[in-house]
């Protein structure tokens, strides 16, 4: 396999926080060092893990030197979404790479094919206004991949890639619930263009928020609509739609408590007037089936 940078071959660089994959960083990591074209760099975050986590990413470190292992002590308790982004951004503070044209944010339980970064990146290629995409997430059930369902402009937070323009536009990441919503939103609001490729499967060992259960997981994303400015209409529309889904009756019940939960807590929005009304129009356009990113 060839691995040899050339000239003309994108430059990126990849974080991966991780806490408690023992399970399967092993996957992800050879993943990742038998693509076509290699990362510049690669730091991978152990997260205060309590399993041997950490163990393995030193000794596929030792074997890599583009491999940066960083350890995080443990806070005694998995924190979705805004303690992610602090494993995210202790890693990011530690990139010794600077002349990148791409950053990945990659979770620590995928199994990626081996030219996946080289397909994604053509992608890019091929649409300059392309700021922020990654392949379809997907995991196996009764034997077979079934991919995760998610509107077109939205990126699954496992698999994400800047492109740096676009990075530097959106101000880079928050530290809270819905991240993996802003930046999308945000980008778009600048004239970016943000989507899944649908062609590109990515093996997601655990489904999304598996780590954390059906119902502090709803909770969470309930929570993190409030905080990404969701309008009130388009989220009980959207609880009640997801009463046909599974997991029945937790999943829209865990939504709209994290919603109004969050609401009669005051919990900080985020703090663009100008983002949120973005999506509030964007919101009201789809109800009215209106072109719009919600699709």
């Amino acid at each position: 396999m060839n691995t040899t940078r050339q000239k003309n071959q994108p430059r990126y660089v990849v974080i991966t926080p991780a806490r408690d994959e023992a399970e399967h960083i092993s996957d992800t990591i050879l993943s990742v060092t038998h693509q076509t074209i290699r990362p510049l760099e690669w730091v991978i975050v152990d997260d205060g893990s309590t399993d041997s986590t950490g163990e393995i990413i030193e000794r596929f470190a030792a074997q890599h030197s583009w491999v940066t292992p960083l350890h995080r002590p443990d806070r005694g308790m998995r924190e979705n979404a805004s303690g992610v982004m602090e494993a995210f951004y202790y890693g990011y503070q530690s990139l010794k790479a600077s002349e990148w044209d791409f950053i990945v944010k990659l979770d620590g339980d995928v199994s990626l094919h081996p030219d996946y970064f080289e397909n994604c990146f053509r992608e890019f290629r091929q649409d300059p206004k392309l700021g922020v995409g990654g392949g379809l997430i997907c995991h196996r059930e009764n034997g077979s991949l079934k991919a995760e369902a998610c509107p077109q402009f939205h990126v699954r937070g496992a698999t994400k890639i800047y492109k740096r323009a676009c990075w530097d536009a959106i101000g880079g990441l928050l530290k809270v619930p819905g991240w993996d919503t802003v930046d999308e939103v945000k980008a778009n609001m600048l004239g970016w263009k943000t989507r899944t490729f649908q062609d590109l499967k990515v093996l997601h060992h655990r489904p999304t928020g598996a780590a954390d259960g059906a119902w502090k997981n709803s909770v969470k994303d309930g929570r993190a609509d409030y905080i990404s400015g969701y309008h009130p209409l388009f989220m009980f529309l959207k609880c009640v739609k997801r009463l046909a889904q599974e997991p029945y009756l937790v999943g829209s019940l865990g939504l709209l408590y994290g919603f109004i939960g969050s609401y009669l807590t005051r919990t900080p929005q985020v703090n663009d007037r100008a983002l949120i009304h973005y999506v509030r129009t964007q919101q009201l356009r789809r109800l009215l089936l209106l072109d719009s990113i919600w699709k």
